[in-house]
């Protein structure tokens, strides 16, 4: 039984280090498709507001304009542009922190507040990588601890659960002969 358990700890830790040394990875490759969003947003800003100055307007002017129309179609327009602006200035904010931060602490940096599209949409096309850099083999260390702390805890609720169950032996030691 103890050699299944030692089996069991070290396929968990394996398992934690090999899932965790990705880490690194999918937050570069966040950050790409960050990169893509903000240009393909770039362009649809920059589409709108050349709109605006043509019309002799600026891109607040042209946004009151939409949200005081009685169109409910134009009020919506409005809205959704001011979605794609908040979106491109939280991306480029958060594309900046990518670019400051550590390799160490990059994936912190996606965990904290990621965009829910440019996640998903990069979690779904996401191609591990073999960590051959620090943070790639620091990301695999504390995997392979988190791996092994999960297994021990689990061990020991095992356990805990058999001495349970298990009826307790009466002592056959010396004082027990008569």
């Amino acid at each position: 039984m103890l050699m299944l358990g030692r089996m069991f700890t070290m396929a968990m830790a394996l398992l934690g280090g090999i899932f965790l040394s990705q880490a690194p990875e999918f937050a570069q490759q966040y950050r790409q498709r960050i990169g893509g969003a903000l240009d393909e947003l770039k362009i649809l800003i920059s589409e709108f507001d050349a709109q605006a100055n043509h019309s002799g307007l600026d891109r607040q002017t042209a946004l009151n304009i939409y949200s005081a129309s009685p169109e409910t179609f134009l009020r919506r327009q409005g809205e959704a542009m001011r979605r794609t602006f908040a979106r491109y200035e939280m991306l480029e904010e958060q594309r900046q922190e990518l670019l400051l931060a550590a390799p160490l602490r990059r994936p912190l940096v996606v965990i904290r507040h990621p965009d829910s599209t440019t996640f998903a949409n990069a979690w779904r096309d996401f191609v591990p990588a073999v960590p051959v850099d620090f943070a790639g083999l620091i990301w695999a260390g504390g995997g392979l601890f988190c791996g092994w702390l999960i297994a021990a805890l689990f061990g020991a609720m095992c356990r805990g659960t058999v001495r349970l169950v298990r009826p307790k032996r009466i002592s056959q030691g010396p004082a027990a002969v008569v």
